[in-house]
C-alpha cells in the first residue's frame, strides 16, 4: 500500500457531525441603494451572522462550485487575546477547526478558483501541510510574503517581525484563472518613443541562454537584412552561432517591430515591446507596504470610517484589492468567512465582484453593516475608492444562522424547535433530505424538488387514508412524493408514489443538534466532555410529551 503524506495531531479523527442550517433574512437590517447608480450594480450580496461553520455549511447546498474566491483572515493562534476572537487554542485543536472549515470552503470553490489565507508564522507551516493534504500539494499556488511593517521594532527580543503570509491555492491547478497585474506606473526601462508618441522598449532579437544555439532550431538561423543591406546572423558573444527567437515569416510579418543598433562590433538586431501592448506582470511574491497597504495603513483606514482604532489586525484595502485583481473578474463571487471588520466585502463591492461574508461577533452589527453603508451611499472616501472610480451603489442582504431545528423538551425528547414555524420547517426538512426548497402555489404539496417528477411534502398534521388517498392521486403517475409529516394512519406500502415518513424521527440521525458554536474560541474546545445523552427518542414535535403513532 502506498503511503500517504499527512499531517497528523491529537484529536484529528474527531469530526462534527454538522447540521445544515437554513439562513433567515432580515430586511431590517439588509440595506439597498436608494437607486441604481450605474448598470453594473450588484444587489444580492450576503452578509451572514452566525457561527461561520454553520454558516459554510448552510451555504453548501445553492453554492457549491460556485465561490470564484475565497480569502479568510482566521486568528493566528498566537496566545494572545484579541478585541473580538478568544485567540489562544491549542495547536491540534486549531488545526482540527480550521480543517473543518477548509473541507467545506473547498466544496463551494468553483473549479476555477482560487484559495487566500492570511497567516502568521506561528501556524503557517502547520496549515501550509494541511492544506497541501486537502487540496493536493500539486495546487498550491504560492506563500505570498506581505510586508505588514513600514519600519522595524526596536523592542523585539529576537527578530523584528516584518511580515505575513498569504498563502495560495488552487482548486484544480489546470483550471485555475489567475490575472496578471496591470501597471500603472510606466517601467523605467520603457525609454524609447516613437513617431506616433508610442513608449516601447527594445529586447535583443537573437535566442539567449541554454537555447540560445544554432542546432536547437536551425531553421531559426538565417540573416536579416540591416540597414546598410549586411546580412546580420545570430552570433553568441564567444562567436559561436546562435538562431532568431522568431521564424523568417515572423520577422518578415512583424517588420515594422525590428530595428536596428550598430557597434563597433557590427549590427545588432531588436525588437520593439510596446507598454500599450503588455497584458501586465505575473504577481510576484513580494508585497511591498508601499505598494498594498500595512498595518498602519488599515488602522487608518478603520478610524476614519469609524473615529477610534477598534480592530487589532485589520487588512488594507489595497492588499484585498490586489487579491482580487488576480483572481477575480467583476461579476465573480468571493467569500470571506472571517469577516472581522468587513474588509474583503467593502473591496468587493468597490470593484464590483458579487461577495459573501459571514461574521459571529457583535461588531458584524457596531462595524461590518455601517461600513457597508458608507459604501454602498458613496460616503466611504478611503482605502481604493479613488483608485478604482467608486461612487456607490448596490446593497447587500443580511442573514442570520437559524437556531437548530430540534431541541430537546424537558422529558429528554427530541421535537422540532418552536422557533420554526410552517415555512422554515418545510425549508430546513428540504434541505436535510437534499431538496431544493421552492413552493409552489399552484400545488400545495409542492415544498421542493430534487428531480423534475420528484417532489416533497412537510407538515406537522397527522394524515388519515382520505388525506394519503388524495395526495396519491394528485401527485399522479410519473411524479413522485415524498411526504414528511408527524405521524400517519395506513400502510406506507399502499401508495406506489408517495413514501411516507415521520418528523422528526426521519431527521435524529443525520447530524448532532442543538450544537450551536463551533467557533475558533476557548470555551468552545470541541475536545472538551459533554454530557453523555441518551438514545434520541420521538415526542410530540413541539414538546407535548407525548409518543407519536
Amino acid at each position: 500500500m502506498r503511503q500517504k503524506l499527512e499531517l497528523t495531531w491529537i484529536g484529528k479523527d474527531a469530526r462534527p457531525r454538522l447540521e445544515p442550517r437554513i439562513l433567515l433574512t432580515d430586511a431590517k437590517l439588509s440595506y439597498h441603494a436608494k437607486q441604481r447608480i450605474s448598470d453594473n450594480d450588484i444587489f444580492d450580496n450576503q452578509l451572514i451572522f452566525g457561527d461561520n461553520l454553520l454558516a459554510l455549511k448552510a451555504l453548501e447546498q445553492d453554492f457549491s462550485g460556485k465561490v470564484k474566491c475565497v480569502f479568510i483572515d482566521p486568528p493566528y493562534n498566537t496566545g494572545s487575546a484579541f478585541s473580538h476572537y478568544e485567540d489562544g487554542l491549542e495547536h491540534s485543536i486549531w488545526l482540527g477547526l480550521m480543517r473543518d472549515r477548509l473541507e467545506v470552503i473547498r466544496r463551494l470553490m468553483s473549479e476555477d478558483g482560487s484559495l487566500w489565507i492570511s497567516i502568521d508564522d506561528n501556524e503557517a507551516h502547520y496549515l501550509k501541510v494541511l492544506c497541501d493534504e486537502l487540496f493536493g500539494r500539486n495546487n498550491f499556488l504560492a506563500d505570498v510574503i506581505w510586508e505588514k511593517a513600514d519600519s522595524p521594532r526596536s523592542d523585539a527580543k529576537y527578530f523584528s517581525n516584518r511580515h505575513d503570509h498569504v498563502l495560495v491555492w488552487a482548486k484544480n491547478i489546470d483550471q485555475v484563472m489567475l490575472n496578471r497585474l496591470r501597471q500603472s506606473e510606466i517601467p523605467a526601462h520603457y525609454n524609447k518613443r516613437d513617431s506616433t508618441g508610442r513608449i516601447y522598449y527594445l529586447k535583443p532579437l537573437r535566442a539567449m541562454g541554454a537555447d540560445g544555439h544554432r542546432e536547437k532550431r536551425p531553421s531559426m538561423y538565417f540573416p536579416i537584412v540591416a540597414p546598410d543591406g549586411t546580412d546580420v546572423f545570430p552570433k553568441n558573444p564567444d562567436g559561436s552561432d546562435s538562431r532568431w527567437q522568431w521564424g523568417a515569416e515572423k520577422v518578415k510579418n512583424e517588420w515594422e517591430r525590428v530595428d536596428f543598433v550598430k557597434t563597433k562590433e557590427g549590427w545588432s538586431v531588436y525588437f520593439r515591446i510596446y507598454f500599450e501592448d503588455t497584458d501586465g506582470r505575473p504577481p510576484e511574491t513580494i508585497w511591498p507596504h508601499g505598494e498594498v497597504g500595512s498595518n498602519r495603513t488599515s488602522k487608518k483606514e478603520i478610524k476614519d470610517l469609524f473615529g477610534s482604532d477598534v480592530f487589532d489586525t485589520p487588512k488594507p484595502e489595497g492588499l484585498l484589492r490586489r487579491v482580487l485583481d488576480i483572481s477575480t473578474q467583476p461579476g465573480d463571487l468571493v467569500l470571506d468567512s472571517f469577516a472581522g471588520s468587513g474588509t474583503t466585502g467593502s473591496v468587493a463591492h468597490k470593484m464590483g465582484r458579487r461577495w459573501i461574508m459571514v461574521e459571529l461577533g457583535n461588531h458584524c452589527h457596531t462595524h461590518i453593516i455601517p461600513r457597508l453603508k458608507k459604501v454602498i451611499d458613496g460616503e466611504d472616501l478611503g482605502g481604493i475608492t479613488e483608485s478604482v472610480g467608486w461612487k456607490g451603489g448596490g446593497g447587500f442582504r443580511y442573514y442570520r444562522v437559524a437556531s437548530s431545528l430540534l431541541q430537546q423538551d424537558r422529558w429528554g425528547n427530541w421535537v422540532i424547535n418552536k422557533e420554526y414555524n410552517a415555512e422554515m420547517l418545510a425549508a430546513a426538512i428540504c434541505k436535510l433530505e437534499g431538496f431544493t426548497y421552492a413552493p409552489n402555489d399552484a400545488h400545495y404539496w409542492q415544498h421542493g424538488y430534487s428531480t423534475e417528477t420528484d417532489f416533497i411534502y412537510v407538515t406537522t398534521q397527522t394524515l388519515n387514508a382520505d388525506q394519503l388517498q388524495a395526495l396519491s392521486d394528485e401527485v399522479g403517475e410519473g411524479r413522485s412524493l415524498l411526504v414528511c409529516c408527524a405521524a400517519y394512519r395506513g400502510s406506507a406500502d399502499r401508495f406506489a408514489n408517495l413514501t411516507l415518513k415521520k418528523i422528526p424521527k426521519m431527521v435524529l440521525s443525520k447530524c448532532e443538534w442543538g450544537h450551536d458554536d463551533y467557533s475558533l474560541n476557548v470555551e468552545n474546545l470541541p475536545m472538551q466532555q459533554k454530557p453523555k445523552v441518551e438514545s434520541p427518542r420521538q415526542g410530540g414535535l413541539f414538546g407535548n410529551g407525548e409518543e407519536q403513532a
